[in-house]
């Protein structure tokens, strides 16, 4: 059945908008802060195959790797109408442990399920050595409650006893019991909005519309890997350290791109480290989606489909594919920033015009937990802190804003406040922070916390050692830096740290600004 292009659009927003919607039930049913002001969380829509046909305008490095786990689900179960199963072990598709997924199939007229609905959130808490679950681990053991595929919900019935193994091993259990039913409510939408789009097309018309969408998005990707000049193209770049040795920590890629199709290669990065800052292959293919993603001009549909062309390899026991049972909770988030770098800088070689400096290449994330004495309950919290865009041909890049494989927001000062015995004491841009150039790098930013209680913290950040780089002959932009102010003494932190912060110490964050893009014009005196 031939497909109107008209149609196919038409069909793409529906879809698209299924996912969203499922998004916006998750956000306004969720209790943590981390779900409900930041945003935390992706939600998709699958095949029956697997493969993604609609994502939210989420997290790019969620979205990338999820097929990864609604693909161990569907190996591990035959599932009923009714079954939730659930994921975060990130050596069966997930990415680090505070990232739970949870999957449920959508049955029309079949009894195999004709889709797969999707949501994945980071929980502020899963337990593990330090509140938050971002750890300075060597193990993943000492990371949280690892969750192979398991069934949270069976035929529309909640699995108490298992909810209550989970709820006995986390810092926060009321407010991982509300985000873990909120994910359920955004699947149970998700079913609803697909069971009205089977009775708008018919089963034949969905399936022909599906194809649709997966080969166009195909045909797009195969375009503009055609429109780039042919040949290898080589990059690599470094974290500053694996947080528990004090080497820097090198990421390499080669891309080769020919005939409409692109071979992505990180052979030659470092083997997989002591600390946290292992990647595993999901998120190694979720940043090469995402990089490829936005080498195409148009609003393409963002499906499966636009991985066909590209073949990506991570090398077993490296950074970008580790094996068990490595530490992985910095892995999704700082490690995979810098594949994103890594991917840029070599693809800067074929197309210099299109392609931005580095932007901040950390999510400078802060974790920290202690006890509540007015609420009289524990509490946990996790966010990332914004930094500065990297400039590119068109002009500056954007200061004080999420880049890359994140896309979150911030949590608005007045709810912190509310929710936590803590105060914001400055929020405010980092002036001067981004790379000098023709375009300048965006600047990054400050923000600074005072605990009015006594509080484990941990820290995840990089690019402290070294700035973002500048392409075209721009200027790095400024690193990072963490600092401590208590008890009249001031302490740098490093860019990984796990510390004790008492009442009254407070933490400032100073994130990277981006590169900037060719140099700056010479003043005439």
């Amino acid at each position: 059945m031939r497909v109107n292009p008209v149609d196919l659009e038409l069909f793409r927003h529906q879809l698209v908008s299924i996912a969203e919607e499922m998004g916006t039930v998750l956000r306004k049913t969720s209790y943590s802060s981390n779900i409900k002001e930041r945003r935390d969380y992706s939600c998709a829509v699958y095949t029956a195959a697997g493969e993604t046909v609609a994502m939210g305008d989420h997290m790019p490095v969620h979205l990338g790797a999820m097929p990864l786990s609604v693909r161990h689900v569907m190996e591990a179960f035959r599932l009923e109408p009714g079954d939730v199963a659930i994921v975060n072990d990130p050596f069966r598709g997930g990415t680090h442990l505070p990232d739970i997924t949870a999957v449920m199939p959508v049955f029309l007229k079949a009894r195999k399920p004709a889709f797969f609905v999707a949501s994945r959130a980071h929980h502020a808490d899963i337990g593990g050595m330090s509140p938050g679950s971002m750890p300075m681990a060597r193990e993943i053991y000492q990371e949280g409650l690892r969750i192979p595929p398991v069934l949270l919900v069976r035929g529309g019935e909640v699995d108490r006893k298992l909810l209550g193994l989970i709820l006995a091993n986390v810092r926060t259990p009321r407010e991982r019991e509300g985000d873990l039913l909120a994910q359920w409510m955004s699947l149970q939408r998700g079913e609803q909005r697909l069971r009205a789009l089977h009775a708008r097309h018919g089963e034949k018309r969905l399936g022909t519309l599906l194809a649709g969408l997966l080969d166009y998005s195909e045909r797009m990707m195969r375009g503009a890997i055609r429109g780039l000049p042919e040949g290898e193209y080589r990059f690599e770049d470094f974290l500053d350290s694996d947080g528990l040795t004090p080497q820097p920590v090198r990421i390499a890629v080669t891309v080769t791109l020919r005939d409409g199709k692109a071979v992505v290669d990180f052979t030659g990065s470092d083997p997989q480290a002591a600390g946290p800052v292992n990647a595993n292959y999901a998120i190694a293919l979720a940043a090469t989606m995402y990089v490829f993603r936005c080498l195409i001009r148009e609003d393409v549909p963002f499906t499966q489909g636009l991985l066909r062309p590209i073949r990506v390899i991570a090398p077993e026991g490296t950074v970008v594919n580790a094996r068990e049972p490595a530490a992985m909770a910095a892995g999704n988030v700082e490690t995979s920033q810098r594949i994103t770098d890594v991917l840029l800088g070599a693809l800067a070689q074929a197309a210099p015009e299109r392609i931005p400096a580095a932007s901040s290449g950390t999510m400078n994330n802060i974790s920290f937990g202690g006890w509540d004495a007015a609420r009289r309950r524990p509490f946990t919290y996790y966010e990332t802190i914004a930094g500065g865009m990297g400039a590119h041909a068109r002009g500056d890049g954007l200061s004080a804003t999420h880049t890359h494989m994140t896309n979150s927001w911030n949590t608005p000062v007045e709810a912190f406040e509310h929710l936590y015995p803590m105060r914001i004491r400055s929020y405010r841009v980092r002036d001067g922070s981004g790379g000098e150039g023709l375009h300048r790098g965006g600047d990054g930013l400050i923000r600074e916390f005072e605990f009015l209680t006594p509080a484990e913290v941990t820290i995840l950040s990089d690019r402290r050692e070294r700035g973002p780089y500048g392409l075209e002959g721009g200027g790095s932009g400024k690193p990072g830096r963490n600092e401590l102010r208590q008890d009249g003494k001031r302490r740098v932190i490093p860019a990984k740290a796990n510390f004790r912060a008492g009442q009254g110490a407070v933490l400032r964050i100073e994130s990277p600004g981006g590169g900037g893009w060719k140099p700056a014009p010479r003043k005439v005196k």
